[in-house]
């Protein structure tokens, strides 16, 4: 299947000043752009001149979403071990609020003990949206892709199994972790996904393995709501998720894309 065009690496960050741009990494250099978000879907690329050492900026989500849109149960085994339904027809949908999002090396920090007692990891590629798009055809919705990160969905598994809907076992601030960058020219629909606690692989699968299409989950999605550049759609997670305590590390690190890394607070 064809992929957009030549992979290109995008971050965003505050430099020491507080300023936020958007830069290309090349290597360990960000090669600083004036350029808007909307600029740089439209590859309107305006290199200020500036390189900065990546590891000189702090590195923050890549994007400011309108909305981040979760489908669930997407791979069958994933679905079966958090009690929800195998190979659906249609896909479990919730939403994540703005306020959920933190970024690569940000900390998660767990609720109350009163609220819940079982918060989990869900490693998962997520995709950037670059064009607003309504009633997307399913042959055309690659083209509406921008490019791919990674996310973590962290889940107050012991919420989303007492609750009617998910809003509250996931909408927890900081329960999003989302970055560190997005890669342009990947073809998402064969990425492998390895997410680590602690150093231990728990969860690996590759987005080959949904039961749901990801043109066929951007197409549906866009029957129910506009996309808007900037938009995350996260498409699943593999089985393997598991609980996360204070003090613990989670990496989730996708191929062609990187690693997200959190600690748990």
């Amino acid at each position: 299947m064809p992929v957009l065009q030549k992979t290109q690496t995008i971050v965003r960050y505050q430099n020491y000043n507080g300023e936020v741009y958007y830069g290309i990494v090349e290597d360990d250099e960000i090669l600083q752009l004036s350029s808007t978000f909307t600029e740089i879907v439209n590859n309107e690329l305006k290199y200020d001149g500036v390189r900065v050492k990546y590891g000189n900026v702090k590195i923050l989500e890549p994007v400011a979403p309108s909305k981040v849109v979760n489908f669930g149960w997407t791979y069958a085994e994933h679905a079966k071990e958090t009690g929800g339904k195998a190979n659906l027809k249609e896909p479990f949908l919730f939403l994540k609020p703005a306020s959920s999002l933190i970024p690569n090396q940000g900390e998660i920090i767990l609720p109350s003990s009163d609220l819940t007692s079982q918060v989990e990891m869900e490693g998962e590629v997520a995709l950037v949206i670059g064009k607003r798009g309504k009633n997307i055809k399913e042959e055309e919705a690659l083209d509406y892709v921008f490019g791919c990160t990674i996310f973590n969905d962290v889940t107050a598994r012991d919420l989303t199994k007492a609750d009617p809907q998910f809003t509250r076992g996931k909408g927890f601030d900081t329960f999003g972790p989302l970055g560190p960058c997005i890669v342009k020219g990947i073809d998402p629909t064969n990425l492998r996904i390895v997410t680590t606690l602690n150093g231990k692989v728990v969860q690996e699968g590759n987005t080959n393995q949904m039961s749901l299409s990801i043109p066929f989950l951007i197409s549906w999605i866009s029957q129910v709501m506009t996309l808007e550049p900037g938009d995350v759609l996260a498409t699943g997670s593999p089985s393997g998720s598991c609980p996360m305590r204070s003090g613990d590390f989670v990496s989730v690190e996708v191929e062609n894309i990187g690693r997200l890394c959190n600690y748990v607070k």
